[in-house]
């Protein structure tokens, strides 16, 4: 099997830097006008982790990879993604998963200052749990033009992965777009001008 890294994942709006800060404009990447006029793509919260993808063979975790770098089982730098994976595979989030490569965003507590706030870490596959328990269901209900959208980034995106967790002021980063045909575009609230706080440096 062909082991692929994760595809860099682009803004479906043109950027521009204003400031020092590299910001989203209304007009849209050329490429990417199926992010908002396509009925059946799916809008789901991203999350702030670290990329990590499981290869699957005749039902079992064969190989696990963080980006391009494979992780042995049993290692001392990078402990914490098998816990992930191991967490992962307890709460059955891997059960549905044939035999291939699947991605997925490792979160917890030595990753990215740990947004979340949980304790230990956990693995969320994009193809499965994410898709069905991360998506925001009112994408497509309301305008899909830039003010609109800049509008719910700012005051009503809500953090469904938080919220499952009792938590309604909890972290959300912002969203992917998936389109049927498996292609994807993200989109972080510090992208948008009116964000205050540290922006990622890309």
């Amino acid at each position: 099997m062909k082991i692929i890294d994760m595809p860099k994942l682009e803004c479906p709006f043109k950027r521009k830097e204003v400031n020092g800060d590299y910001i989203v404009t209304p007009e849209i990447l050329e490429g990417y006008e199926w992010a908002f006029k396509e009925e059946d793509v799916i809008c789901v919260e991203k999350l702030d982790g670290t990329n990590v993808s499981i290869v699957i063979e005749e039902g079992q975790i064969k190989s696990i990879f963080n980006r391009t770098e494979k992780i042995p089982f049993f290692n001392k730098g990078k402990c914490y993604i098998i816990e992930g994976i191991l967490e992962s595979y307890k709460r059955g989030y891997i059960d549905l998963l044939q035999d291939g490569q699947y991605f997925g965003e490792l979160i917890g507590e030595k990753v990215n200052g740990n947004p979340y706030k949980i304790k230990g870490h956990l693995w969320i596959p994009f193809k499965t749990y994410a898709k069905e328990h991360l998506r925001y269901k009112s994408w497509g209900k309301y305008p899909k033009d830039f003010q609109s959208i800049s509008n719910w980034f700012k005051d009503d995106l809500l953090p469904l992965f938080a919220l499952k967790r009792g938590d309604k002021q909890g972290f959300v980063e912002g969203v992917i777009f998936y389109r049927n045909n498996g292609e994807m575009a993200k989109l972080r609230r510090d992208m948008f001008e009116w964000f205050n706080g540290k922006r990622h440096e890309n």
